[in-house]
């Protein structure tokens, strides 16, 4: 009798999102230009895109978002009380900053001008009419001095129930080293906060069991509602963008942390797959942070001391994926309008794209407000975002995976230059596949 290997995690989440794919694409098909396709079964009609598309799709998908972002409060806020109780040198923590901020900041700056260089030798925006209708609301960006001021909570309860994670990120900081300094009295409760670490990240593993059917749900509703003749007309644009993000996700990550850290990229690359793929499904870092920080701490072999620093961080100010979109929009929107760019601009391009990554951290829908500064500061028309905006869905999927990648690198490179990385598990390549396996009888 043949017995049968269960598939692994990777694989399930793989056959959920082709699956999604397949199905989306067949509505869309059946349903073509109509608003809905209607089914008789004599005593009722049964709408195709009502009934699966916009309810059981669209419940699945935002049920199992919900139930990712559900978790990111509590598991930041407690690992990271973690990890800050446990340094013997609360100093250690301004080493930590800086590194990763830095890290942050240079892989931000590789990224644009990746995108610009690639964008000018193709040229995606020649050719492409302006469009009469183009119009965008462009919001204002808060000011440096008002975002740092922001980072610092009147009340931690509502930061944690707005999902506010600079403040929640400050708060968890204090309270750790107040913990570290409170001699017994810290580390009773030190002892509480690792016993609810060890169930929350359990309750992650439940979560990533149900993966498979969140993204088939996720994938089947986007493939009914993309608009695919938009990504043709912006083809060129759509394809120096993904190239642009290959190239930084595959090379530029593999290069920083061989050359930062001796670490092997393939490995580091394998073992990211499950987690790049709950981003490109969620397209959110923050829905995905949990498994990014189950990555870095259990597959990567980074200490929960440093992941549970640079993780919430990174998800917050690395900025890497959207500042490719940017050089690349900023470029192809010059070409549209027959805007001639100086090298001077393009320069500020790059500074301006670097600086408002930290700049405006935490801003919801801070991708659309950097590129309008960007725009606003080489003086492009900002009804450009219009022109590109259609295809940005997909693309910010694509942004996603990259991002939390970068995350999980920043974390390699921190935590080995600290002496709190574990070579053992970043070398096994089967590290953590038993965390993903859930025993319901002992």
């Amino acid at each position: 009798m043949i017995s049968r290997t269960p598939l692994g995690l990777t694989s399930r989440i793989m056959i959920g999102m082709v699956l999604g794919i397949l199905l989306g694409s067949l509505i869309k098909f059946i349903i073509g230009d109509e608003s809905d396709y209607f089914i008789s079964f004599g005593l009722f009609d049964l709408a195709i895109k009502g009934f699966f598309v916009d309810g059981l799709f669209h419940i699945g998908g935002a049920v199992f978002v919900a139930s990712l972002k559900m978790l990111v409060v509590p598991l930041v806020f407690v690992s990271l009380v973690c990890g800050t109780c446990s340094l013997s040198d609360p100093k250690k923590l301004g080493r930590l900053g800086g590194k990763s901020i830095g890290l942050y900041l240079i892989t931000t700056a590789i990224a644009i001008t990746v995108a610009i260089t690639l964008a000018l030798l193709i040229a995606p925006g020649e050719g492409v009419p302006i469009p009469a209708d183009a119009a965008f609301d462009n919001k204002q960006a808060p000011t440096l001095v008002q975002v740092i001021i922001n980072m610092f909570p009147t009340n931690p309860i509502s930061a944690m129930a707005s999902g506010n994670m600079l403040q929640v990120i400050v708060f968890a900081l204090l309270f750790g080293i107040s913990m570290a300094l409170s001699g017994d009295a810290g580390k009773r409760l030190a002892n509480v906060f690792e016993d609810l670490n060890t169930v929350i990240l359990k309750l992650v593993t439940i979560l990533m069991n149900l993966a498979p059917i969140g993204v088939f749900c996720l994938m089947a509703k986007l493939f009914t509602t993309i608009e695919l003749d938009m990504i043709a007309r912006l083809a060129k644009y759509f394809f120096v963008v993904v190239l642009a993000l290959l190239i930084h996700g595959l090379v530029n990550y593999s290069l920083l942390l061989k050359l930062l850290a001796n670490l092997n990229p393939l490995i580091f690359l394998m073992k990211m797959k499950d987690a790049a793929l709950f981003a490109f499904s969620t397209s959110s870092s923050s829905a995905t942070m949990p498994i990014t920080l189950e990555t870095a701490t259990k597959k990567l072999g980074a200490n929960n001391s440093v992941a549970s620093f640079t993780v919430p961080l990174g998800a917050t100010i690395n900025m890497d994926g959207t500042a490719i979109m940017q050089g690349v929009a900023t470029v192809f929107i010059a070409q549209v309008f027959s805007v001639d760019l100086t090298l001077s601009d393009y320069l500020m391009v790059i500074l301006t794209a670097t600086l408002a990554s930290v700049g405006t951290a935490g801003v919801p829908g801070v991708g659309l407000i950097m590129l309008a500064m960007v725009l606003n500061q080489v003086g492009l028309p900002v009804e450009g975002i219009a022109i590109i905006i259609g295809v940005d869905r997909l693309l910010d999927m694509t942004r996603t995976a990259v991002n939390i990648t970068g995350d999980c690198m920043v974390t390699c490179i921190v935590a080995k230059s600290e002496g709190e990385f574990d070579q053992k598990i970043f070398d096994d390549l089967n590290a953590a596949k038993d965390l993903e396996e859930i025993h319901f009888k002992k």
